[in-house]
């Protein structure tokens, strides 16, 4: 296991806005950015879109993340072949993964409606670390409020796996 390594990722799936409630489905996209804690910086970053077997893209969706049917007709790919191109590049069961939240817990258990081995062994939930450290152990905040309170200045679209991905990165740089 390599500790001086991380790799943020993000998720953003199907979603769909029904009477003022977000719900959401199959992933569409993942992003990812590794940091070298050593180094201080992130090191490695990919995007990759997901062909969703069963999900169709609503309007909400595109207008949340930007993502369109067409752009995942043209570059997605299924969930299989997105995690075996995350491994070959970032690796797998011998690297450290972080989220914002429990986003291992939508990639598992949809890797495993789709009979998928799932790619980590070690995760960590920086949402629960920023708030211990924080002292706001009973507070729920986003991401985007915890680079604030640590002047962190947000770059690009929120909603898009790769931009999320590496805003992660450098609030774990600050807070690991």
């Amino acid at each position: 296991m390599n500790f001086n390594r991380i790799v943020c990722f993000d998720l953003e799936m199907c979603c769909w806005n029904v009477d003022g409630k977000g719900t959401t489905g199959e992933i569409i996209e993942v992003g990812l950015a590794e940091i070298d804690l050593t180094k201080g910086e992130v090191v490695r970053r990919a995007q990759y879109y997901v062909k969703p077997e069963h999900d169709e893209i609503s309007l909400f969706c595109v207008e949340l993340t930007g993502i369109t049917p067409r752009k995942i007709e043209k570059q997605g790919r299924p969930l299989a072949g997105v995690l075996k191109s995350m491994i070959k590049n970032f690796g797998g069961t011998n690297k450290i993964y972080a989220a914002w939240g429990h986003d291992e817990l939508i990639l598992k258990s949809e890797c495993e409606a789709k009979g998928i081995e799932f790619p980590f062994v070690e995760f960590i939930n920086l949402a629960t670390i920023y708030r211990i450290k924080s002292r706001k152990r009973n507070e729920r905040m986003g991401q985007r409020k915890a680079m604030e309170e640590l002047n962190i200045e947000w770059e690009g679209r929120q909603h898009s796996g790769y931009v999320d991905a590496y805003n992660l990165a450098q609030l774990a740089l600050k807070i690991l």
